[in-house]
């Protein structure tokens, strides 16, 4: 039987590979998934959405996981809230460092997603279920979540929006709109949006991802981890 979607999952992590692979998991499993780039956007995540439990990376941009561990510890909303770091650091004292801030568990990357999900399932029965309603879950679907491109204005009918888009993220998502399904090498990304004679850094594509993930929701882009992308409509 898959668990009960009232639990919410907010997994936080700087690699988007990562980050998408283990939302696509849990979410199969039948959990409703948030998620966050970064410790800032983890807090106002987490306080937007009142989550079960948090998934924590500890080597991340703008806040690191101690930082992050420590504030969400300081919010007397988030006291129920359990906090697992899953990291690639498992050197005895950077675990000994989680568990100090208040961390509730610390698993080791890599980690068989069986054996993940299972870790999962085990800790949230120690939550209660009952609190605070969030708002609606990243991997909800919207009534009327078509997707319109006008070319003209760079501009996207996104239901009920419109939503102006810089030159290369227009340009990225019209490129996988024309082939729905169709899974889209980096390279060919790389050539077809920058072009074969611009040099750019290996995380352009994922940052110019994440920010269309932002705008159009996350289940649309699918990443299929170090080979490139597909659009889901």
């Amino acid at each position: 039987m898959k668990p009960d979607a009232k639990y919410r999952i907010l997994l936080v992590d700087d690699e988007p590979d990562i980050l998408e692979f283990v939302r696509y998991n849990l979410v199969k499993e039948g959990y409703a998934i948030f998620t966050a780039g970064d410790g800032a956007e983890a807090l106002r995540k987490a306080a937007e959405c009142r989550p079960h439990l948090i998934l924590l990376d500890m080597m991340m941009p703008v806040m690191d996981g101690i930082q992050t561990c420590r504030a969400i510890r300081r919010d007397p909303a988030l006291r129920d809230t359990m906090v697992v770091f899953l990291s690639a650091l498992g050197e005895e004292q950077q675990q000994l460092n989680g568990f100090d801030v208040g961390a509730d568990d610390y698993l080791t990357k890599p980690i068989k997603m069986k054996l993940l999900v299972s870790r999962v399932q085990a800790l949230l029965k120690r939550v209660p279920t009952t609190l605070a309603a969030p708002a609606a879950p990243e991997s909800t679907t919207a009534s009327d979540d078509r997707i319109e491109i006008d070319g003209a204005s760079h501009t996207v009918r996104y239901g009920e929006r419109t939503i102006a888009l810089p030159r290369k993220e227009f340009a990225l998502l019209e490129l996988l709109c024309t082939s729905p399904g169709k899974l889209i090498p980096r390279e060919e990304i790389y050539s077809r949006v920058w072009g074969p004679e611009v040099v750019v850094g290996d995380r352009t594509i994922d940052v110019h991802i994440r920010k269309l993930r932002q705008k159009i929701g996350e289940r649309h882009i699918v990443t299929v981890k170090g080979i490139g992308y597909r659009f889901e409509p």
